[in-house]
């Protein structure tokens, strides 16, 4: 399997002292990270993990399972290139960065921090049933979660290019079964808007029971996708924690 369709790199920083793995939510794509990877550049190399069934692999079909989606995201990865590697996912894409996590360390190559964004720790469990949802249902829950322009949905081109990645992603999220609570190798740092409709604070707050080593939840004004047009910020948080690093 090429790495190529796995992983996107919009600013390449071979001489960056740390890499930066970042995941895309429910129905989102790689390019959802491009703003952070300019904040980023040059001292972080981000990667940005492509899903199938979006964008340039829009011809594919969405894989079912998250834990499928994190064998295959570790397996591009390929192997260690000496620099520390740290995990940022937002929604969906932090279970999978998680996910990603505890198999990288069973390989013998742990992150150096795990980043979760707007997303319940994987303890708290909840019934997951967007994916029943009819169409227009399906597009107004999207709407109201303020990831995507509702004119993009209203295109009948579009939603039928986006709608099944995004249904298939949410069924994934039905089907996970989480493993007990186990701490991870790194420290972890859950990030959460003071507003977000699906995850709270005390929510982002269980994810410290994950972490091997400190632990600390940043909490920003907004809601799901508190993160919009907010890079910069986020950029400081991740910076900080990275810095130490090396």
């Amino acid at each position: 399997m090429s790495s190529d369709r796995w992983i996107r790199r919009y600013h390449p920083t071979e001489s960056a002292p740390v890499r930066l793995v970042c995941f895309p939510h429910a129905g989102g794509s790689a390019s959802y990270w491009h703003p952070l990877s300019t904040a980023l550049r040059p001292e972080v190399d981000v990667l940005a993990v492509q899903y199938p069934g979006r964008q340039d692999r829009f011809t594919e079909t969405p894989l079912a399972g998250i834990t499928e989606l994190a064998a295959q995201v570790v397996a591009a990865l390929g192997r260690p290139d000496g620099r520390p590697l740290a995990l940022l996912g937002h929604s969906m894409g932090a279970v999978i960065a998680y996910e990603t996590a505890r198999r990288l360390e069973r390989a013998g190559s742990g992150p150096a921090h795990l980043f979760v964004s707007g997303r319940r720790a994987p303890d708290r469990g909840r019934p997951e049933t967007v994916h029943l949802l009819g169409e227009e249902e399906l597009v107004a829950h999207t709407a109201a979660l303020g990831g995507t322009d509702p004119s993009l949905l209203a295109d009948p081109e579009i939603r039928a290019l986006a709608l099944p990645a995004l249904r298939a992603d949410y069924a994934a999220l039905a089907g996970y079964r989480p493993d007990p609570p186990r701490p991870l190798g790194c420290p972890v740092t859950a990030l959460v808007g003071d507003a977000d409709p699906v995850t709270s604070e005390d929510d982002a707050r269980a994810w410290e029971q994950y972490s091997g080593g400190e632990f600390e939840l940043d909490v920003f004004s907004g809601g799901h996708f508190y993160l919009n047009g907010r890079h910069d910020e986020i950029a400081a948080v991740v910076s900080r924690h990275l810095k130490a690093l090396v």
